[in-house]
């Protein structure tokens, strides 16, 4: 079977579920929205709003402030290193496990655990008094506990990375940390640690699972495992071979997509538009998304500002099947109104009444959906 591009583009926006309505969602909402993508980024930039806010309101609508952060410490999910730093539904904390052996002697960035004596320090703290933001170990704290803030939260963010501390909730975007046993729950705590191919068939089911259709490549950038498509391949047979999933041909020529076994690679996207987190996992395999989408998705909050070409933080807009934008935007929450910086059309997309109709619409869901009153163009 080969699928038509066209298709198989409609059918990546339908999967994504964005709101081109105005909705309201709850907790139970949240979390099976993360379980249903399988992994959400977080990222510290605040410019318009947490990445995994922007990522959860363009499908949810509104949901009320600390939700995420709630459902953290009550363990019906959990944060770890999976894309990057992401949450994850937590009936997959059991996976992640063998990702947690990995991680037991060098952080995620490489940085080797060398300090264990301040990481028996955090751990008495934190078994004394509850869960602790890294920033209760800064300056002058408890007696005795004079120990300045970069060794506190390396301790903190090995022992993290280890499993031997988990997410207990968000202080503002401090991560509060607590021991594993108060947070997640104890059957998912006790539970085996998969091996490192069971880790990797089932980290890449869920993958497929997420994102609806992906390439090969794509789920190794997904998962972040080394050897690209090639290292991915034989895992991908095998879930092939036990009906998991299957690969599905695509008329541009370029490589097959992989996606569940019974998914018809068809879907009708939604003719309103939405302003899509760059963070968001839709965008996360760049190549892909220019091949299916013929847009170039572009981060430019770590460029200099000279060279930067649509602006600092830059959401792009989807309309219907396509990406019609990007809109440099920014929060001004002591003002209650996000502000509209620039809107650059895409090339070949026409100006029109429909879309600064679309676009209008999208920015009061998105201000709404963040807590802001008004927008400003």
């Amino acid at each position: 079977m080969t699928v038509e591009v066209t298709q198989l583009r409609r059918f990546l926006v339908a999967h994504n579920g964005y709101a081109t309505r105005a909705r309201t969602s709850k907790a139970e909402d949240v979390a099976r929205e993360i379980r249903r993508l399988s992994a959400v980024q977080l990222d510290s930039i605040s410019t318009v709003d947490r990445a995994h806010r922007l990522t959860l309101t363009s499908r949810l609508g509104w949901y009320k402030q600390g939700t995420v952060s709630r459902l953290l410490g009550e363990g019906r999910i959990f944060e770890y290193w999976a894309h990057e730093a992401c949450l994850l539904p937590v009936e997959d904390y059991p996976l992640f496990k063998r990702r947690m052996a990995h991680l037991e002697k060098a952080h995620w960035w490489g940085r080797k655990r060398q300090d264990r004596e301040t990481e028996k320090h955090v751990l008495d703290a934190i078994r004394e008094r509850g869960a602790l933001p890294s920033r209760a170990f800064e300056g002058r704290g408890q007696p005795g506990e004079m120990w300045s803030w970069k060794p506190a939260k390396r301790a903190l963010e090995h022992l993290f990375a280890a499993g031997e501390l988990a997410i207990a909730g968000r202080d503002g975007f401090q991560r509060v940390y607590d021991l594993p046993e108060r947070v997640i729950p104890r059957e998912l705590l006790d539970a085996p640690t998969p091996s490192e191919e069971a880790f990797r068939r089932a980290y890449v089911l869920r993958a497929i699972e997420g994102r609806g259709a992906i390439t090969e490549r794509g789920i190794a950038e997904h998962c972040r495992f080394r050897g690209g498509a090639t290292a991915i391949r034989p895992l991908v047979d095998g879930l092939v071979e036990d009906g998991l999933v299957r690969r599905v041909a695509v008329d541009d020529g370029g490589p097959p997509v992989v996606v569940a076994a019974g998914v018809e690679v068809d879907g009708t996207a939604s003719p309103g538009g939405v302003l899509v987190s760059p963070f968001d996992s839709l965008l996360w395999d760049k190549p892909f998304v220019e091949r299916v989408f013929g847009f170039q998705p572009l981060i430019e909050v770590y460029k200099r500002e000279h060279e930067r070409i649509y602006g600092y933080y830059v959401l792009p807009f989807l309309l219907g099947d396509r990406f019609a934008g990007r809109a440099d935007l920014k929060a001004d929450r002591k003002e209650g109104v996000l502000r509209v910086k620039a809107f650059h059309v895409e090339p070949g997309v026409r100006p029109s009444k429909r879309l600064d109709e679309a676009f209008d619409r999208a920015l009061a869901r998105l201000a709404r959906g963040i807590g802001l009153e008004q927008v400003e163009r």
